[in-house]
């Protein structure tokens, strides 16, 4: 994700207002620094993934084994004192495993509810594509009402609750393809990428000086934003305005999707929704007080890459759907 283009902040509503969103973005600022401790140079996936903690959203984080797509999300959760559970999807992973299951109590001669790994505040599914869609489908309801039914029975999941999932690129083999009412729940797609020649340098470095990925604390990674602080955050960014001409304009580019040649299946009004919400998070930390065009187009990659689907004539093309989308930007005409 690239930065907005430089502009004047919108004044706060109040003096008041202003220093608390202002104390909340230097503690966020504090979280990437800590972060950092540990990652090393994926300041984008950084930044997406405060966006959907802010946004009330969940990423799906591709790339390449040994990006350091787990370490990230732990470090993460670790910076803001979450708790967080991995589950290491497989092929023979059950939906139970996910979610939780009744087993039979020997003391009560009655059966009890056992909670899976997704009570928690950050669930780390790691390597979601090689688990069959069964198992994936799984954490539709999760993901939707936050919530989880069990034989009947609605169980509220804590606040908050974000799914953080890691996928390797769909060509490699034992992958599963993620349905598509999966792929809409997620807010945001990160690719991670193999980093710079310099950066992989320091990766080596720090290893070299003994740093041990599975020992956050040894490598002087610390909690520096509460729970309270993070729902304060996201209240401050919800309140982040949009007037009508920006909202028409994300109408319009997800009307541009639908009609475009290379796509099969365009944007829905649930991705424009989600792309209001990451253009409002965005633009919180940027310290504005009203998403402009240059927030919706800064996220429009992330937010819709995985939600259209190409007619086979792109794909054979070797058109991607970044490219697709950035065409459609600038295409559809921007509010003055």
């Amino acid at each position: 994700m690239t930065d907005v283009t430089t502009g004047t902040a919108f004044p706060t509503s109040s003096p008041g207002a202003a220093a608390d969103a202002a104390r909340l973005r230097s503690a966020l600022a504090a979280v990437r620094a800590e972060v950092g401790k540990a990652v090393v140079g994926q300041d984008g996936a950084v930044t997406g993934l405060m966006i959907a903690l802010l946004a009330r959203g969940h990423v799906l984080l591709e790339g390449v084994p040994g990006v350091a797509k787990t370490l990230l999300v732990r470090a993460l959760s670790h910076a803001l004192s979450l708790d967080t559970k991995r589950v290491q999807f497989t092929p023979d992973l059950m939906p139970g495993d996910v979610t939780g299951s009744l087993v039979y109590d020997a003391q009560t001669g009655g059966f009890v509810f056992r909670e899976g790994p997704v009570f928690t505040n950050i669930l780390l599914a790691d390597e979601i594509n090689r688990t069959p869609p069964k198992t994936q489908s799984a954490l539709l309801e999760a993901m939707e009402e936050r919530q989880v039914s069990v034989d009947g029975v609605s169980r509220q999941l804590p606040d908050p609750f974000i799914v953080a999932a890691t996928q390797n690129p769909i060509e490699y083999e034992g992958t599963y393809t993620l349905p598509e009412a999966q792929l809409d729940r997620f807010l945001l797609k990160l690719t991670l990428d193999v980093p710079e020649r310099e950066l992989e340098v320091e990766v080596l470095r720090r290893h070299a000086a003994g740093f041990n990925p599975r020992d956050l604390g040894g490598a002087g990674v610390t909690p520096v934003l509460s729970a309270a602080e993070l729902q304060a955050a996201r209240a401050s960014a919800a309140a982040v305005g949009a007037n009508a001409d920006v909202l028409a304009y994300v109408v319009d580019l997800a009307r541009a999707t639908r009609r475009s040649p290379s796509v099969k299946l365009g944007v829905s009004p649930r991705g424009t929704t989600a792309l209001l919400a990451a253009a409002k998070a965005w633009a919180w930390l940027s310290g504005y007080d009203s998403i402009t065009p240059d927030h919706v187009q800064a996220m429009l990659v992330p937010v819709w890459r995985h939600r259209i689907q190409l007619r086979p004539e792109a794909e054979l093309e070797g058109v991607g759907p970044d490219a697709i989308l950035r065409s459609i930007v600038q295409q559809v005409q921007v509010p003055i």
